[in-house]
């Protein structure tokens, strides 16, 4: 569980994509009176115990324009 300052991108090279799939849900809440939003991961259901909260990550209003951005840019979107 982390909340995310800085997104940075990493020069390795890209394995591929993960086989495993899962849900991604997300929850508003507040951090110091700002608006926070969190993303949670949870299990496949093959795990032991299926559907437990995997990950979690946070993201104030600049940490999410920053993400923004970077889906924007790498995908092409407008």
């Amino acid at each position: 569980m982390a909340f995310v300052t800085t997104i940075q991108k990493d020069e390795r090279d890209f394995k591929g994509v993960h086989e495993t799939n899962v849900d991604c849900l997300y929850l508003v809440g507040e951090r110091d009176g700002k608006k926070v939003i969190q993303l949670n991961t949870y299990g496949p259901s093959k795990r032991e115990i299926p559907n437990k909260l995997s990950q979690t990550l946070q993201f104030d209003a600049a940490g999410a324009r920053e993400l923004v951005d970077i889906l924007t840019r790498e995908f092409g979107l407008k």
